[in-house]
């Protein structure tokens, strides 16, 4: 497999390379140089195989014979060990449920199948220092694909008080090789001392630099999969005019959609739902990039006014002669989130603010006959305090959240300064 730079084309790399290294020059991101696709017959075979078999076959087209075929399928067996049930809302509305993994969330498929790619290709040789940011789910997944594996380091950026008690909870209580920072400062800025770093090539060099982010290929491919394990479990004549509403912050999990769409599963369109951190959706209306200051909101996981992933969904539409003008989007301020969440749970199902999004703008934007699925890329007991404040009920809290509820916190607490990130990285 080759991938090349978006920033600089004549950059190119294999797919272990893209892995390690993460980014390419000037901070670009890794595409694929080949597009593969499955014809209609094959997708239809495809649908029919089980979760992991059908997932080898999806990640073997765009990596081929860098890893054996049996390899790659261990791997992926090893990852992706827990569902992705489709879970019915409405006679025409789905979610995708994402959050079945050990730390509850969508990031739970890429995070650990990284993991297993990374350990692959370096094997225990070499020294790695995963440097990630997260906004939430993304450091909970990444911390518990890595923790205990050997020769491998985490540090993880977050932004104090921005994101849930138990999200905190969940990555910030493990220690041994995991190492937790509270930013003082929003995503943004902990996703701009990630790249500073990037950019020191001393530092990358001296402690074997990674990261875990959706802007890593292993995790974006990843992602696929889901996709055509949601159309799996639909029936046939729901499969044909699907519409899939994607929450999206960091746009990874649109970008993974659409390259599903680009392999030929059969999905007439995407929407993008953000909330007020609305940078794709002006910029879809208007044609203007303007990202404004990040504002927080309930839905804290898209806080993210200058999402990473974006120029990938930019090259897929243009390799693809895809029109942007097709792609579906809308933003969503708290006090509609709050009512939708209220909404869903007078249908039977309850959710949080992220998912909340995607299902109002799906059920906006849903035309007659056709049938939508929106993601559900957290358990609602991930944001118990607002939750139970917006729907005034008691969630249960779930195993994985119950054992950790009560540990200390073992984070260090920074200003958003790189001199001072540099330090302690290289003090680990």
């Amino acid at each position: 497999m080759k991938l090349y730079n978006l920033k600089d084309h004549n950059e190119q790399v294999s797919f272990a390379q893209a892995v390690k290294q993460g980014l390419g020059k000037q901070q670009g991101l890794f595409f694929p140089l080949e597009l593969p696709e499955f014809e209609s017959t094959d997708i239809d075979a495809m649908l029919e195989m089980d979760f992991v078999s059908r997932s080898s076959k999806i990640l073997s087209a765009y990596i081929g014979d860098e890893i054996a075929a049996h390899q790659l399928a261990e791997r992926v067996k090893a990852a992706f060990a827990f569902p992705a049930p489709v879970a019915e809302v409405t006679e025409d509305i789905a979610c995708l449920e994402l959050f079945h993994g050990p730390t509850l969330a969508f990031k739970d498929f890429g995070g650990r199948f990284m993991a297993q790619m990374l350990s692959y290709i370096s094997g225990t040789d070499e020294q790695i220092t995963i440097l990630t940011a997260t906004s939430g789910d993304t450091g909970a997944a990444v911390a518990h694909a890595f923790y205990g594996m050997e020769n491998v380091r985490v540090v993880i950026l977050y932004p104090q008080g921005k994101i849930s008690p138990l999200q905190e909870k969940l990555f910030c209580t493990l220690g041994g090789n995991i190492h937790t920072i509270a930013i003082d400062g929003d995503f943004d800025a902990c996703q701009a001392l990630v790249k500073q770093a990037f950019d020191d090539e001393a530092l990358k060099k001296a402690i074997g630099l990674n990261s875990a982010n959706s802007i890593n290929i292993s995790r974006l491919l990843a992602q696929i999969c889901y996709y055509f394990e949601a159309v799996a479990q639909l029936p046939q004549e729901k499969r044909n005019q699907l519409v899939i509403s994607v929450p999206s912050g960091n746009f990874g999990d649109l970008t993974a959609g659409l390259l599903a769409k680009s392999l030929g599963l059969p999905v007439k369109r995407f929407i993008a739902a953000t909330n007020r951190n609305d940078t794709v959706p002006r910029f879809l209306s208007n044609g203007a990039w303007q990202p404004n200051a990040t504002v927080a909101t309930l839905s804290n996981a898209m806080d993210v006014s200058q999402p990473n992933n974006w120029p990938r969904v930019e090259e897929l539409f243009r390799r693809k002669t895809w029109r942007l003008n097709d792609l579906g989007f809308g933003a969503v301020d708290d006090e509609t989130t709050r009512s939708t969440m209220r909404e869903l749970a007078g249908l039977g199902y309850i959710s949080e603010p992220h998912a909340a999004i995607a299902y109002r703008m799906l059920r906006d934007q849903l035309q007659p006959g056709e049938y939508g699925l929106f993601l559900g890329t957290a358990h609602p007991a991930k944001f118990k305090e607002s939750v139970e404040e917006i729907l005034q009920q008691t969630l249960p809290l779930p195993v994985e959240l119950a054992e950790r509820a009560d540990l200390p916190l073992l984070s260090h607490k920074m200003k958003a300064d790189f001199a001072e990130l540099r330090g302690f990285l290289t003090q680990l």
